[in-house]
C-alpha cells in the first residue's frame, strides 16, 4: 500500500508540474524513434500524457542508419530532438559529453524507484558519477521463428522448447537437403549479433564482453565451442551472400527459409505478414554441455537489451520533457505498452500482457525467456569500434563466408579476442 501511495503521489507531483506550464503551452515536444512498428502505440501513450498536461507530442520515425546520423549532426550543431531513444551502442559517449539532460534531480524529486527496472538497463544509462541520463523504456528477448508449412512440406518435426542447437542443426539440414537447396533450413544474419550468434557464445560458457566491461572470453575454448556451433549451423543455412542481398526476414517471408532467430521488437512485422498463419515461435535452443538430455542452469541464455528515453541537454522545455519521460516509464504506461504489443516493459514483472497482445499468434516464447539466464547486450565505452571490426576481414568475415572451414572459425575467435581487447585498451 505504501508503494502504491508513493507512486500516486509522484505522478500527482509530476502532473502538477506539467499542468502549471500547460495553461500557456504554445509548443510541441518533438520525439524521435527509429521503429515504425512502435509509433502508433507510443503516440497513443503520449496522447494520454497530453490529455493531462495539455502539451502536444509529435513522434516521428527516422530509420536506424539516418537516426544516428541525425543525432550526431544534432550533437555537433546543437539541435537535437527534445526527446529520443538511446541505445547501448552509443549512449556512453553521449553521457560523457553531457549531451543528454541530467534526469537525476527529477528522479530524486519525484521519488522514482530505479530498482523497479531491469538492472542492466538502469546501469547502462547511469554514468560513473551516479547521474542518470535516461530512464528504461523497455526490454527485449530472443526466440526462434519457424514456418510450419515448410516443416510440414518436408516432413520435419517442429521445434520444441526442449531443442538443443544440435537438434536445430539436424532439422535445418533435413529441410535444406530434402528441398534440394531450394529452401534453406536456417538463415543467420551475422551482422545481427544480439538475436543471433551472441547467444551461442553464452550458451557454451563464454562472454563476448565480461561483466565488468573490461575484457572478453570469446577466444577461450568455450567461446570457440559456441562459434563452432554457429559455423555448423551456417553449413546448412543460407549463404551469407544470399543473406546480404535479401535479408533474413525477407527470405523467411518469401518461404525460402524454414527458421530464423529474431527479437521481440520484430513480432509485429511477422504478425501482419501475408503468411502469418504459418509462423510460430519457440524458445531458443540450448547447449547440452553435460550431455544429460535436459536444459540445466547456464545452458540456455537470451540476450536482452533495453532502450532509454532521454532528452536533449539543451531542450527549451526540460521540465516538460522530463515529465513526459517519467510518464513513458511509469508502471501504467509500460503496462499499456505491453498490452498494445509495442514491446515488453522496462519495469520488472509487468510484461505478461505482452504475450496476449497478438491474438492468433503465440508469442509466449519471449516471456518464457525471462525464466532462462538473461545477459545484457555486451557493450563498452565505444562498442561500435570492436563490433564493426568483428564483421570485417581479420575478424569473422572469412569464417562467415566459408563455413566449411573449421580452422577459419577457430582463428577468427583468436582474432576477435585480440580485436576486442585492443579496442577496450584504446578507450
Amino acid at each position: 500500500m505504501k508503494r502504491i501511495l508513493s507512486v500516486v503521489l509522484a505522478l500527482a507531483m509530476m502532473m502538477a508540474l506539467v499542468v502549471t506550464s500547460a495553461n500557456a503551452a504554445d509548443f510541441t515536444i518533438n520525439v524521435n524513434i527509429w521503429d515504425s512498428n512502435q509509433q502508433k502505440g507510443l503516440q497513443e501513450i503520449a496522447d494520454d500524457w497530453t490529455a493531462i498536461s495539455g502539451i502536444p507530442v509529435k513522434i516521428e520515425v527516422v530509420d536506424w542508419n539516418n537516426y544516428w546520423t541525425l543525432l550526431e549532426a544534432g550533437a555537433r550543431g546543437g539541435e537535437l530532438p527534445d526527446v529520443f531513444w538511446c541505445h547501448s551502442n552509443t549512449v556512453q559517449m553521449y553521457m560523457e559529453n553531457d549531451l543528454l539532460l541530467d534526469l537525476t534531480p527529477y528522479v530524486e524529486k519525484d521519488g522514482i524507484d530505479m530498482s523497479q527496472y531491469y538492472e542492466g538497463i538502469t546501469e547502462l544509462y547511469t554514468r560513473s558519477d551516479g547521474k542518470i541520463f535516461a530512464l528504461p523504456k523497455d526490454h527485449d528477448t530472443i526466440a526462434l521463428l519457424y514456418n510450419k508449412a515448410i516443416f510440414d512440406k518436408y516432413e520435419v518435426a517442429y521445434p520444441t522448447d526442449d531443442w538443443t542447437w544440435q537438434d536445430m542443426y539436424e532439422a535445418a539440414k533435413q529441410i535444406t537437403e530434402k528441398s534440394g537447396g531450394d529452401v534453406y533450413g536456417y538463415a543467420l544474419n551475422t551482422s545481427n549479433n544480439q538475436d543471433g550468434w551472441y547467444n551461442l557464445v553464452y550458451d557454451y560458457g563464454a562472454q563476448v564482453i565480461t561483466e565488468d566491461h573490461k575484457g572478453t572470453t570469446i577466444g577461450s575454448d568455450a567461446g570457440k565451442a559456441g562459434m563452432e556451433m554457429v559455423r555448423t549451423l551456417l553449413t546448412v543455412g543460407a549463404p551469407q551472400t544470399v543473406v546480404a542481398e535479401t535479408g533474413t526476414d525477407s527470405l523467411f517471408q518469401s518461404n525460402k527459409v524454414g527458421m530464423i532467430t529474431q527479437g521481440s521488437w520484430m513480432i509485429n512485422s511477422f504478425y501482419t505478414a501475408e503468411s502469418h498463419a504459418d509462423y510460430y515461435w519457440a524458445s531458443l535452443p540450448y547447449a547440452d554441455l553435460n550431455g544429460n538430455g535436459q536444459c540445466d542452469d547456464g545452458e540456455r541464455w537470451s540476450c536482452y537489451n533495453g532502450l532509454g528515453w532521454a532528452a536533449a541537454y539543451n531542450t527549451q522545455h526540460p521540465d516538460e520533457c522530463a515529465s513526459l519521460i517519467e510518464y513513458f516509464c511509469s508502471e501504467a504506461a509500460q503496462k499499456k505498452q505491453a498490452e498494445l504489443g509495442v514491446t515488453m516493459a522496462g519495469i520488472k514483472g509487468i510484461s505478461d500482457e505482452f504475450a496476449n497482445a497478438f491474438p492468433g499468434m503465440d508469442v509466449s516464447a519471449f516471456t518464457k525467456a525471462e525464466s532462462f539466464n538473461l545477459y545484457f547486450r555486451p557493450y563498452t565505452r565505444n562498442t561500435v569500434v570492436w563490433e564493426d571490426a568483428l564483421q570485417q576481414q581479420g575478424g569473422f568475415l572469412d569464417a562467415w563466408q566459408d563455413p566449411s572451414n573449421a580452422e577459419l572459425m577457430a582463428t577468427a575467435c583468436d582474432n576477435a579476442q585480440r580485436i576486442i581487447e585492443e579496442a577496450i585498451a584504446a578507450e
